[in-house]
């Protein structure tokens, strides 16, 4: 156990190394970091009565493993979990987990949820997924916001790690966005192709998804003007960004140690 603090340009980051206890079922040494900082996020900002946005993907999924257990052990009493996606939703079900959603719960106290990247601003990418308008509509509903991520997602500059920022657009100004999104803002721009089936990703609010490339080694990007623009801009439901919303990270290393890095700005 330690602690230092550093100093990144406009911002202080107070960092806190944490040890989960959670017992760990053979995985890869990627997955057990994952593991292990959604459960030092969980033991340290989820309590009894919690009101809970719960994130989307892999990492979250360790999250509703945590919750299941305080909850089943009676550690954890009386919690409202609001997932921010279909998956999500099913793995709060299957754990026996109590399930809302913001009609009838509009005010949360944490939300918890994983991230592409985060930069030395705590700036994210997110959407990776496909879940980031419902993810950031939690998030907004929420009065503490945490991430969860292993140690790859740790960034000085957003594109270090993550190519792209995901955008949800409605379907008819799919293809007038491909054109003057690149025109406005620079980079590239591609329609996510689904997978398993003929065609574009489709989400859970029934949008698309546009992943922008945008150019790398850009000094002085302002992030909070892109989001801002791109917000405005018909046709676009959401972006992928989130600025100034982060409370803290935990980042966990292959090594078995978790960081704790806490946004001085917010506190």
């Amino acid at each position: 156990m330690f602690s230092s603090k550093f100093s990144l340009p406009g911002v202080i980051r107070n960092v806190r190394m944490v040890t989960s206890t959670a017992p760990e079922a053979e995985l890869a040494p990627i997955e057990q970091a994952k593991k292990r900082a959604a459960f030092a996020c969980g033991e340290k900002y989820v309590q009894s009565g919690c009101r809970l946005g719960v994130g989307s993907g892999s990492t979250v999924k360790y999250l509703v493993e945590y919750l299941k257990q305080g909850y089943q052990n009676g550690q954890l009493k009386d919690i409202i979990c609001v997932p921010t996606s279909f998956l999500t939703k099913q793995w709060l079900i299957e754990s026996g987990l109590p399930v809302s959603d913001l009609d009838a719960h509009p005010e949360l106290d944490v939300c918890i949820d994983g991230a592409d990247e985060v930069d030395g601003q705590f700036t994210c990418i997110k959407g990776g997924g496909g879940c980031l308008a419902q993810e950031k509509i939690v998030q907004t509903a929420a009065k503490h916001f945490y991430v969860i991520a292993d140690y790859l997602k740790d960034s000085k500059h957003l594109g270090d790690r993550y190519p792209a920022v995901p955008i949800e657009v409605l379907p008819p100004a799919s293809q007038p966005l491909l054109r003057s999104i690149p025109r406005d803002e620079g980079g590239s721009c591609q329609l996510r192709q689904a997978t398993k089936k003929c065609g574009p990703v489709v989400t859970d609010n029934g949008n698309f998804i546009i992943d922008w490339q945008f150019e790398k080694n850009v000094s002085g990007r302002d992030w909070l003007a892109i989001q801002q623009r791109l917000a405005n801009t018909p046709g676009i439901v959401e972006t992928g960004l989130f600025i100034g919303c982060v409370d803290a990270v935990f980042f966990a290393y292959s090594d078995g140690s978790v960081k704790e890095i806490v946004n001085t700005k917010k506190h």
